[in-house]
């Protein structure tokens, strides 16, 4: 017997909002395996604003939705969950930068207006606090604290975009949860440095996105539980130019299918798997 089944359906492409800036190099070759496979494998995962316009922020999956976009198709097949749902799960990602000289790197964040870089501090990155915006380390292990004085939330998250834009395109960066280069060294040979990054509420993100307010990329990890993966659907089913309530059904009928011909299979993981 299958556990509580993730709500799958169709919404209109147009309706989903990003809460993070994408990169936009990464759109070209997944719109070509997406075209290669035939099929919708994983659905993004996105949960409606509550401001009455009837959109929706995708909480994982920017690039996929951007990719629908860009092929023109009208509908995005998606996993809602809600704010609230206990299986939600917001975390932080922090990035190893590669590629750049560490004293070029460093320069490159001092000269960003309206923030600073203090040696030795250890302040614990923060949202909403005086300081310690960021943390950055270099790779010999100099630790500083990227401190500002402006207070205001949209405010803060554009000094965020600046940090992150003063190395994005001059160096390469990975996405890491260790807040140390200490395990980095290792695997990054010309280790530029690491950055760390405040911790987010849900309901801050939400906000932000309200206001039109993107932040970085790469720097949020949502989670879910249970999270509906390998679905499989076929790419022309999505292409379709049909109403999205025939989709919707459509879609639903697929779904009974493929548990009648127990095609779907639930892991204690909570991971739902739509190619058995």
């Amino acid at each position: 017997m299958l556990e509580k089944m993730p709500v799958l359906r169709f919404l209109p492409v147009e309706s989903l909002v990003v809460h993070e800036w994408h990169d936009e190099q990464r759109t070209p070759p997944l719109v070509a395996r997406i075209q290669a496979m035939g099929v919708w494998r994983n659905p993004p995962i996105v949960t409606p604003l509550d401001d009455g316009s009837g959109r929706h922020m995708v909480l994982d999956g920017a690039n996929r939705t951007t990719a629908l976009r860009l092929m023109g198709y009208p509908h995005a097949l998606v996993q809602v969950v809600h704010p609230d749902d206990p299986g939600l799960k917001l975390f932080n990602w922090n990035h190893v930068v590669w590629g750049l000289d560490p004293a070029e790197f460093l320069s490159a964040i001092r000269a960003i207006p309206e923030l600073e870089l203090e040696s030795g501090e250890t302040h614990h990155p923060d949202l909403w606090g005086d300081c310690g915006l960021a943390m950055v380390q270099v790779r010999r292990g100099d630790l500083f604290a990227v401190c500002t004085d402006e207070k205001q939330l949209v405010a803060r998250v554009r000094l965020l975009n600046a940090l992150v834009d003063s190395y994005k395109d001059r160096a390469h960066l990975d996405r890491t949860s260790d807040w140390s280069v200490v395990r980095l060294i290792g695997t990054y040979a010309d280790l530029s440095g690491l950055v760390i990054f405040p911790r987010f509420d849900i309901q801050h993100v939400l906000s932000l996105v309200r206001a039109g307010c993107l932040l970085p990329t790469g720097i949020t990890r949502f989670t879910i539980s249970p999270r509906a993966l390998h679905i499989n659907y076929p790419l022309d089913a999505l292409a379709e130019d049909s109403p999205i309530e025939e989709k919707n059904a459509a879609l639903q009928g697929w779904l009974q299918e493929r548990i009648t011909k127990k095609g779907v299979r639930y892991y204690a993981e909570a991971t739902y798997l739509f190619d058995e």
